[in-house]
């Protein structure tokens, strides 16, 4: 033991086994919860099991909320599991807002005032992160949101809101546990009613989220990208090929790269996956027709 190290231990051992049994490793001394729980040995231990064949979908039902294994892209019922939130809430008050190495944003809808957590179902850990701008001006359908880790590998919530036709985008520290107010697109419509925002999906030091407006014909589509270096925001396009009305676009991340399943329906329904690529979009190799 006293040959391996303790990097070795921690990071090339201890951070390969399910998160489950890191935590109960944390009781073994005051040494080895400290280690395991450095923000370091999160990176590594997250960044190990997003490359697992096995993944976790969490789907909130009206009375219950649950967790599916996906093995190989196969949803595996049999492991159907059933967790409870950390506060006496239905489900059906629950929003999801994002979600980043198996942490989940979430807003609690109340009659008096929003909540918004930070929330670890494997762990049953959560942590309210909310303040008063977020209880007084959160909307069901106008906010959007996404996660990442700082180049001093602190947890960063980004939030934007949508109210009164102007975009309000702030950004939490989990080191610091407070909020700051960052600058967005001057002279955009994006807080406008007519736009729908969708939730951020994380792609190589960038958040992105798709802003769409088919309430005015021929309809609109745009990508609005959050660096998260830089903390500053940029707008790209969907060439017109991509771009048929009607249209949906959403993205998914595969194997670390930014991915779009553009859904069209003209004659007949189409679902194509395409790929964001050398500041292009190329129609990836795995594409579906229904």
């Amino acid at each position: 033991m006293e040959r391996i190290g303790d990097d070795m231990m921690f990071e090339e051992i201890l951070s390969r086994l399910p998160a489950k049994v890191v935590c109960q490793f944390k009781c073994v001394c005051k040494q080895w919860c400290y280690e395991l729980s450095t923000p370091k040995f999160v990176l590594i231990h997250t960044r190990r099991l997003s490359n697992l064949l096995q993944k976790k979908l969490l789907s909130l039902n009206e009375h219950t909320i649950v967790v599916d294994d996906i093995v190989s892209g196969n949803l595996e019922v049999d492991t159907r599991k059933i967790v409870t939130f950390p506060y006496d809430v239905q489900p059906s008050r629950l929003i999801i807002i994002g979600s980043f190495n198996g942490l989940i944003l979430l807003c609690i809808r109340r009659t008096d005032a929003n909540e918004l957590v930070l929330w670890n179902p494997t762990i049953r850990r959560f942590k309210l992160i909310s303040d008063d701008y977020f209880s007084r001006y959160f909307g069901r359908h106008d906010d959007t949101g996404g996660m990442y880790v700082d180049e001093h590998n602190d947890l960063k919530v980004l939030h934007i809101n949508c109210f009164a036709g102007a975009v309000t985008a702030r950004v939490y520290s989990r080191h610091n546990d407070s909020w700051r107010k960052l600058s967005f697109l001057k002279g955009c419509l994006f807080g406008s009613s007519f736009y729908s925002w969708s939730h951020g999906i994380y792609s190589g030091k960038t958040i992105y989220f798709t802003v769409s407006n088919y309430w005015i014909p021929p309809g609109e589509c745009n990508i609005v990208a959050f660096d998260v270096i830089s903390e500053s925001f940029s707008i790209l396009r969907f060439p017109e090929r991509i771009q048929v009305n009607p249209c949906q676009v959403h993205f998914l991340t595969i194997s670390d790269r930014l991915h779009g399943i553009v859904v069209r329906y003209s004659d007949e329904l189409t679902a194509e996956l395409v790929k964001y690529e050398d500041d292009d979009w190329i129609t990836d190799e795995y594409n579906s027709r229904q």
